[in-house]
């Protein structure tokens, strides 16, 4: 909720009203926020589970999923405590630093989320691209690094909104709200030069630009998949399922995403405006619920896409719900065995084209 206000800090009147605070707002999204809490838990639990007990981490993908699936989680303990906020009409109850803490909390999981995959997606176009150049970066030790990194650019990433949240006592209606810190008059400009700062870098940073890295690690991967079926033509459906698990991947990660950036994008315009849109605010407040809820589904998603859809993963989360000791024997499993099985033909069928040309310069 992010309403303009007009007003002391203590006990503020809103210039346009409750903004947004349609009775089917207040059933519908806690539903939804409790949805996703559930699927969100059990799913990334297992993943972290399987991971643990039956995948070694040695292997970059294992790596990245496995932290991608602890920030999920770590994100997903704090859908109660909104969906207690909605369901009681934008009443917070917790106090004032759980309400930073929270927001800090959605901010931060929307930036290690993404980057995580786009991490992911770029390991993905090392190893199938350029699988033998890139050994010596894609190991472990790089894989650890790469992580302790995105948290803590992440997590710096979050602490201005963490700061400019707060509780908010609300005269019309009689209720305490977890929003954007109400500008006094000598800071009104420095504030919302510091919000238009934040949102823009939560539709680059959190958005566009890893979006368009993404897209360019497939296409590429796509065109190098296009090479190989081109040498190896009985190779066939297994290289069109893995590119289906690829595309797939993106399309989840912009259906989730995209509709909150684009009422993000015209909040920014509205906070920018020097003149007050009360309808415009209506639209934006009633959607920007929605938008979340749909935002907020990419954390049930990413364990479905990343890990389910893996044979091994399958087999050793079975193994798990049936309580099985021990790790799988032999070698150690990616997160996808689809993915490493084309890796390898893809690079095998990569050295052969370099021994083709070099056998055609011989002659």
């Amino acid at each position: 909720m992010q309403n303009q206000t007009a007003g002391a800090t203590e006990g503020i009147n809103l210039t346009c009203g409750m903004s947004g605070s349609h009775k089917f707002i207040f059933t519908l999204v806690p539903i939804v926020y409790s949805f996703n809490f559930i699927i969100g838990i059990i799913g990334n639990t297992m993943v972290v589970a399987v991971i643990y007990f039956y995948m070694k981490l040695k292997t970059v993908a294992n790596i990245f999923v496995l932290n991608l699936a602890i920030s999920d989680l770590t994100f997903l303990i704090t859908l109660p405590m909104w969906a207690t906020f909605t369901a009681t009409e934008y009443n917070w109850p917790f106090g004032g630093f759980l309400c930073k803490t929270s927001a800090g909390m959605v901010i931060f999981n929307l930036y290690t989320s993404i980057f995580f995959l786009t991490a992911l997606s770029m390991d993905r176009y090392l190893a199938i691209v350029h699988p033998v150049q890139s050994r010596r970066f894609r190991t472990v030790a790089y894989a650890r690094i790469t992580c302790v990194v995105i948290w803590l650019f992440a997590f710096v990433l979050s602490v201005p909104t963490a700061l400019t949240r707060d509780i908010h006592d609300i005269e019309n209606p009689q209720t305490t709200v977890c929003a954007i810190l109400h500008p006094k008059v000598e800071n009104t400009k420095r504030l919302k030069d510091l919000l238009l700062a934040i949102g823009v870098l939560k539709s680059l940073l959190g958005f566009l630009v890893p979006f368009i890295i993404i897209i360019t690690c497939y296409c590429l991967i796509g065109r190098a998949l296009l090479r190989v079926k081109h040498i190896q033509k009985n190779s066939r459906s297994r290289d069109d399922e893995v590119l289906r698990m690829l595309a797939a991947a993106v399309l989840a990660f912009f259906l989730c995403w995209a509709p909150h950036q684009v009422f993000h994008l015209m909040q920014l315009l509205t906070q920018q405006s020097l003149a007050e849109n009360c309808t415009m605010l209506e639209i934006i407040d009633t959607a920007m619920p929605f938008t979340i809820c749909i935002a907020y589904f990419n954390s049930c998603v990413n364990p479905i896409v990343y890990g389910f859809v893996g044979r091994n993963f399958r087999k050793n989360l079975l193994r798990l719900l049936r309580c099985s000791p021990g790790r799988p024997a032999g070698p150690h499993p990616s997160i996808s065995s689809k993915m490493s099985a084309l890796s390898f033909r893809a690079s095998e069928a990569l050295s052969l084209t370099v021994k083709s040309n070099v056998s055609t310069d011989v002659k």
